[in-house]
């Protein structure tokens, strides 16, 4: 250990307003007035109409005529529309727009920046499986399953609800969506959430009301026996754990059958919320995951960061959180020499002025141009990735702070009740 470390405190303090957003995450949920059957419905139709092409790489998004015909949802209480796009607007959507249409469906995991408060109270923790991410859908005798950039990735029969013919129902509505990652080498689809089974949407139940029926229905239905002629893949629901100091020990050194890509936190009382989320969090070191720090193509690690940004229509360079965090400005000049154009997803490293944060804002960053990203890529970076990542390098998050935490928090709950005793 480096005389830095040592030199730290033990109990790292926040550098960002994660757990501000995290508060205003719960509030926002619980004045929510989505209609959650109808976002289940609208999704699992998206999910088997698609138009798969022969190479996969353009994805159209195409809906059925019985979802065109349901009610626009209704704006949230921030003014925001639910769902990236309402279904006509879906129909039309081809290329990157499909794209980003899809991977918005999911929950995304923010990166862990600052070690959550009640850490070991309301929050789980469970290992990731490394592995393709993917929404499956079981409906009318089939099971689909596709990538976050709405590609294709199998079309099979399976024990979930109505996803084979042998138990096929005749209920339209009888029908289920898991977000799952499938890890190739055991050819197993892991289920770490759940958004609707058998017809029954999840989205607005808490992580832990899905975790507990996820975990019974999927025993129940036979998802996670070995594969049979009428059941090709396994489904595996992941063992989730209470982050207490025992928990977090087991899903940080504990055995596995698969490949671990780092824990995922899930917030106890956190619904299924599409998009960038501070109720779910990832986390990674060297121990629970081959790659920590972001590499390039062939696996290595690059010099110098590098981060993804969105190009906005007034030039701003934006992540892709909600509402966005803006990292600079690109001059019109600029943008015309090299034929950048409103939407474009852009490549930068970071130079040696790297990322500064003041007051847990975002007050500059050294960036470096190098072109433009991948075609393929749905969105930009969120900040709390660009964060972590940076830390990653420089000053990373470590196990031990997660357990001090904890142990502070119990600590602090003690000294309470001494205190309230003696009074």
């Amino acid at each position: 250990m480096s005389s830095h470390d040592i030199r730290r405190p033990f109990k790292r303090p926040a550098i960002s307003d994660q757990q501000r957003r995290r508060e205003l995450s719960l509030l926002r949920q619980s004045q929510n007035r989505h209609d959650a059957q109808l976002q289940a419905r609208r999704l699992a139709s998206t999910v088997l109409s698609l138009q798969s092409s022969s190479q996969e790489q353009q994805v159209d998004i195409q809906v059925t005529d019985e979802l065109e015909s349901c009610p626009e949802e209704v704006d949230d209480d921030y003014g925001h529309h639910k769902d990236a796009h309402d279904l006509r607007q879906a129909t039309k959507l081809r290329g990157p727009d499909a794209r980003l249409w899809f991977a918005k469906q999911l929950m995304l995991p923010e990166w862990m920046i600052d070690v959550p408060d009640k850490l070991n109270t309301d929050w789980y923790v469970f290992d990731r499986p490394a592995g393709k991410r993917c929404f499956v859908v079981s409906s009318n005798g089939t099971t689909i399953s596709r990538l976050r950039n709405g590609v294709l990735l199998h079309r099979f029969p399976s024990a979930l609800p109505n996803g084979a013919r042998t138990n096929n129902s005749k209920a339209a509505q009888s029908y289920c969506i898991l977000d799952c990652i499938f890890h190739e080498s055991d050819e197993t689809y892991y289920v770490i959430d759940g958004v609707c089974w058998a017809g029954i949407s999840l989205y607005e139940c808490t992580a832990e009301f899905r975790f507990f029926w996820l975990n019974s229905k999927l025993a129940e239905t036979g998802a996670c026996d070995v594969p049979s002629t009428y059941h090709k893949y396994k489904f595996s629901a992941l063992p989730v754990y209470n982050c207490d100091k025992e928990g977090l020990q087991t899903a940080y050194a504990g055995q596995v059958p698969y490949v671990k890509d780092g824990l995922l936190f899930y917030n106890k009382h956190a619904q299924y919320q599409t998009g960038n989320t501070p109720l779910s969090l990832v986390w990674k070191d060297e121990h629970c995951s081959q790659y920590v720090i972001d590499t390039d193509n062939k696996g290595q690690v690059q010099s110098q960061q590098q981060v993804v940004l969105e190009l906005l229509d007034d030039g701003r360079l934006a992540t892709s959180d909600d509402p966005p965090v803006i990292f600079g400005c690109l001059l019109g000049e600029f943008m015309q020499k090299t034929e950048l154009h409103c939407g474009d997803l852009i490549k930068f490293a970071i130079g040696e002025g790297g990322v500064v944060v003041v007051d847990s804002k975002l007050e500059k960053a050294d960036l470096k141009y190098l072109g433009k990203s991948n075609r393929a890529r749905a969105f930009a970076d969120s900040y709390s990735k660009v964060l972590f990542q940076h830390a990653a390098r420089y000053s990373p998050l470590r196990i031990e702070h997660l357990f001090a935490s904890i142990s502070s928090y119990v600590e602090d709950g003690n000294s309470t009740q001494v205190a309230e005793m003696a009074g």
